[in-house]
C-alpha cells in the first residue's frame, strides 16, 4: 500500500515514518506550515527543515501552509492529503499519535472521508520501551522546544539519550510530564534516522527562553554524507 506520512520533523512522526516502510511503500512525507505558534493541531518549531528531512529520506514531500485557526486547521490539512493521494497515489496516511484522541480522531475522519486508511503505529505504545528503542535504533534527535516545568534552558537543543532519558523518566514520575512530550511539554526535531540516506548538521541556532518556554530555532543547517 501507497502510504503518506504527516510529519512534523519530530521524533514521532519520523520513527513512525521507519515503521511504515517496514511494511509497506512510503511515497511521500506531508507537512503542514501554521503560521501560529499555538496552534491545535500542527506542531512548528523548524517545521521548515522537514524539506531537509525528505531529501535525506529521499521521499517527496507535499506542503501547505496553515493559518494555523482552530476553526481552519483540518480543512488545511484535508487539502495536504487531497494533494498527496493526487499526486503521488496514496492509499493511506501513517501519523505519530500516541496519545492525543484530539489529534487522531480528527485525523481519522479526514481520511475516513477520502476513503484512506489511517495508520496509528505508536497509539498507545510503551512510551518508555518507545523511547529505548528509538535511541537503540540510531534516530539522532534534539529537543526543539520546551513548553513546561520543570524544563530549563539546558535543554534546548539537547540531544535525548540514554542520559536523557534517565532525567525524562524522572520528570515523569515526579512533575507527572508526559514522559513523550505528547502532552505539550517538550517539541523535538530528528537529524538522523536509520533510513535517512545523508545526516542534517546544524550550522547554526539560536534560543528563546523564559518561564519554563523555551525554543531552540534553527537558523541555518546542511546535508552531509554519513
Amino acid at each position: 500500500m501507497r502510504l503518506g506520512v504527516l510529519c512534523s520533523g519530530g521524533k514521532d512522526s519520523i520513527y513512525s515514518c521507519g515503521m511504515a516502510m517496514e511494511r509497506e511503500d512510503v511515497a511521500c512525507l506531508i507537512t503542514v506550515h501554521a503560521e501560529n505558534e499555538e496552534s491545535y493541531l500542527f506542531h512548528t518549531p523548524n517545521i521548515g527543515l522537514v524539506r531537509l528531512q525528505a531529501e535525506a529520506a529521499a521521499l517527496p514531500l507535499v506542503e501547505t501552509v496553515s493559518a494555523g485557526n482552530k476553526e481552519e486547521e483540518l480543512a488545511d490539512l484535508g487539502r495536504a492529503l487531497d494533494i498527496a493521494r493526487d499526486r503521488h497515489g496514496i492509499a493511506g496516511v501513517v501519523t505519530g499519535a500516541i496519545l492525543s484522541v484530539y489529534q487522531a480522531s480528527r485525523i481519522q475522519r479526514l481520511c475516513r472521508d477520502r476513503s484512506l486508511w489511517c495508520f496509528n503505529p505508536l497509539w498507545h505504545t510503551g512510551q518508555e520501551a518507545y523511547l529505548r528503542a528509538l535511541i537503540g535504533n540510531g534516530y539522532d534527535v534534539l529537543v526543539s522546544g520546551v513548553f513546561s516545568a520543570p524544563f530549563d534552558e539546558s535543554w534546548l537543543g539537547r540531544r535525548i539519550d540514554a542520559r536523557a532519558l534517565e532525567l525524562l523518566i524522572h520528570y515523569a514520575e515526579k512533575y507527572r510530564i508526559t514522559l513523550t512530550g505528547e502532552g505539550g511539554e517538550y517539541e523535538t526535531f530528528v537529524r538522523d534516522a536509520p533510513f535517512f540516506r545523508k545526516r542534517i548538521e546544524v550550522v547554526r541556532a539560536e534560543t528563546a527562553y523564559r518561564n519554563y518556554r523555551g525554543i531552540y530555532r534553527i537558523t541555518d543547517a546542511r546535508l552531509v554524507d554519513k
